[in-house]
């Protein structure tokens, strides 16, 4: 078995500290979220596809930015859209 290699994921860099406990989208549309990612391009904060409006992925469609993490308490894993791969 020939395991994938992601090289998103391999170069994405930690964003730990611009990481936020709301979806900035969300906040200025008034929606709800479910549980949030942040983008390791640039740091913004967006709701998750279980989400009604899905920013996370929405950002990911219009900025090209490929790599997400979860944004939850306890949560490590990455998320690359490109390659549609996960890293835990």
């Amino acid at each position: 078995m020939k395991v994938k290699i992601c090289q998103h994921l391999q170069a994405a860099a930690d964003t730990d500290k611009t990481a936020k406990d709301y979806c900035e989208e969300c906040v200025k549309t008034g929606t709800e979220w479910v549980h949030l990612r942040t983008c390791l391009t640039c740091g913004k904060t967006h709701c998750c596809d279980s989400s009604p409006e899905q920013h996370a992925t929405k950002h990911f469609q219009a900025s090209g930015h490929p790599v997400i993490k979860s944004a939850e308490p306890g949560e490590t894993w990455r998320w690359c859209y490109e390659d549609e791969l996960m890293q835990k």
